[in-house]
């Protein structure tokens, strides 16, 4: 069957749219009753002395324990909207961003500042997660009303899932999403888009196979593609 080419959307113009307290208690002793106490404490003191400090207790009485330090969020590698300089702004790299609603984030590939359509060497409007790998050579990377993107270790691992969410864009195989055969059931109107890939590149010689579907949709991920794609699907379950 042939594989429909998928043209990723092109940018809309007026598209809409982080004391210690110490309580010694203390009690007046006349005559014996003070050395006797005083003899206890001190064989006391020696007896249980290992050098180390005593724990403080708080008011109540009870033991401070010490506060555990914040964990530093992580800086996004491109964070908020606009035109980034490739090799000023951003570094070449794999980034990815995700948590994206409604198709609303929109980002850009370009080889020049022009801001016309021929500049253009790769883009998308995204729902879910995405994954894009910006190339030395590229000029700028635009990005708008997108999540934060994160640079990514292109040979990090994960806990590849069995299951992936019908809407939720970019899933990286082997550390996202395991290889296997999968199925989507359900579809309506052709809306289901699929889309096995061997890099985040997003041009057209990246797409090993692709597909529009409506009813069940079934794919064969296997170990050597990169990502899967999946844009208006019912959710997919890994059935071998």
């Amino acid at each position: 069957m042939s594989q429909p080419m998928y043209a990723p959307q092109q940018p809309q113009h007026g598209r809409p749219e982080k004391k210690r307290n110490w309580f010694a208690r203390h009690k007046v002793l006349t005559g014996l009753g003070a050395v006797v106490a005083v003899i206890a404490i001190a064989s006391a003191a020696g007896a249980g002395d290992d050098g180390g400090a005593a724990p403080s207790n708080d008011a109540k009485g009870k033991q401070n324990t010490p506060a555990k330090p914040k964990e530093e969020k992580k800086a996004a590698a491109i964070e908020g909207d606009g035109d980034f300089e490739v090799g000023t702004d951003v570094k070449p790299g794999l980034y990815r961003t995700s948590g994206n609603k409604d198709g609303l984030c929109y980002w850009e590939r370009a080889k020049d500042a022009t801001g016309e359509t021929d500049s253009i060497l790769a883009n998308d409007n995204v729902t879910g997660t995405s994954y894009v790998t910006i190339k030395a050579s590229d000029k700028l990377f635009k990005s708008s009303d997108c999540g934060d993107w994160e640079a990514v270790d292109e040979k990090a691992t994960g806990t590849p899932k069995t299951e992936a969410k019908g809407d939720g864009g970019m899933y990286k195989v082997g550390v996202d999403l395991a290889p296997g055969t999968y199925k989507s059931t359900g579809n309506e109107d052709d809306m289901c888009y699929w889309e096995r890939a061997k890099d985040a590149s997003h041009s057209t010689d990246a797409i090993l196979a692709n597909n529009n579907v409506s009813g069940t949709a079934t794919v064969k991920i296997s170990a050597t593609d990169a990502y899967f794609k999946t844009s208006g699907c019912k959710d997919w379950v890994k059935t071998s």
